[in-house]
């Protein structure tokens, strides 16, 4: 069978940071593909640079060396201009803490990659209707983000980041800032509009339970990508996701 081809790949991604004589090496040399359509999951410890090495990969961060390519293009070479419109047109962002607009309302915050792309019309208000009805929302959409509770805010998160049809939405630890019911409520709903919409989905996550259910599982450890250890079947580790 041939292998699928990588829609991002990054070759020797380094980051470090510097303080006076000091440099502090968080990424030495991640090299990594990503095809489409998958769920790769990539764990590890606190601190290991999960959330750096995603930033990176999502054209938000720029590394000390190394290339990030999606689509075969240079994230890094690009303007910085060029790349923001990569990011909207082609990228979608679930946070750990929500980011939404605490002024706007639930669908005011769904719209918000159509208003940076300038194409709010009423198609694009009745597709931002159909995802808060396709995470559960529906009824709330005229509620502000502190009339909602942690789970429901982050669903919201989740229908914003595929307002724009993205091919990849990049997850960084989505369930991170919620209890274990609404944890598991609300990764149910990031793999159901996975299937859905078939974009890729680049997770990042302490949680080995959430891990385990990646097509595709790495472990950031020492600067590094390494293939996770072998794991049970999903149905075993995360069985109220069956």
């Amino acid at each position: 069978m041939t292998p699928p081809v990588a829609l991002l790949r990054a070759d020797a991604l380094v980051k470090q940071y510097t303080s006076g004589a000091d440099t502090l090496t968080v990424l030495n040399g991640v090299t990594g593909a990503f095809a489409a359509r998958s769920i790769v999951t990539i764990a590890g410890a606190s601190g290991a640079g999960k959330s750096t090495l995603l930033h990176i990969l999502a054209g938000l961060d720029r590394p000390s060396r190394g290339s990030v390519f999606f689509d075969s293009q240079d994230l890094y070479s690009m303007p910085d201009a060029a790349r923001a419109r990569v990011r909207n047109a082609a990228f979608g962002f679930v946070f750990q803490f929500y980011h939404l607009m605490p002024e706007m309302t639930a669908l005011e915050n769904v719209l918000l990659p159509s208003m940076v792309a300038r194409q709010v019309s009423r198609a694009a208000r009745e597709h931002a209707r159909g995802l808060l009805d396709a995470v559960g929302l529906a009824a709330r959409a005229a509620h502000y983000p502190n009339q909602l509770s942690g789970g429901e805010q982050q669903r919201v998160a989740i229908a914003r980041a595929l307002m724009n049809q993205p091919r990849i939405v990049f997850a960084d630890e989505p369930t991170g800032n919620l209890d274990k019911a609404n944890s598991t409520a609300v990764f149910r709903v990031l793999l159901d509009v996975q299937q859905q919409w078939d974009f890729a989905l680049i997770l990042v996550t302490h949680d080995p339970d959430l891990a385990a259910c990646g097509h595709v599982r790495w472990r950031l450890a020492d600067g590094t990508l390494q293939p996770a250890a072998a794991v049970d079947a999903v149905i075993h580790a995360h069985p109220e996701l069956s």
